[in-house]
């Protein structure tokens, strides 16, 4: 699932993604696309507490793509 949240700012992007997370269940990876940079604060901490894995890439200037990707299913 990809959610593309260029544009939003916190708290929007972090409790789309978890919105994301707890309809998947850990059953696929979500990809983050932001411009916003404190989401790479507020989305890795929740990642965590829904059996996520996060890496983050930078894209553009200022723009991030955050991969949550389910701890089973590299």
């Amino acid at each position: 699932m990809e959610l593309d949240v260029r544009g939003e700012i916190c708290p929007y992007p972090m409790m789309k993604a978890v919105e994301a997370m707890k309809k998947l269940n850990g059953t696929d990876s979500v990809v983050v696309i932001t411009d916003h940079a404190p989401c790479l604060e507020t989305i890795p901490p929740q990642a965590g507490r829904y059996g996520y894995i996060c890496e983050i890439e930078e894209t553009g200037s200022p723009e991030w793509k955050i991969s949550l990707i389910p701890e089973g299913g590299r």
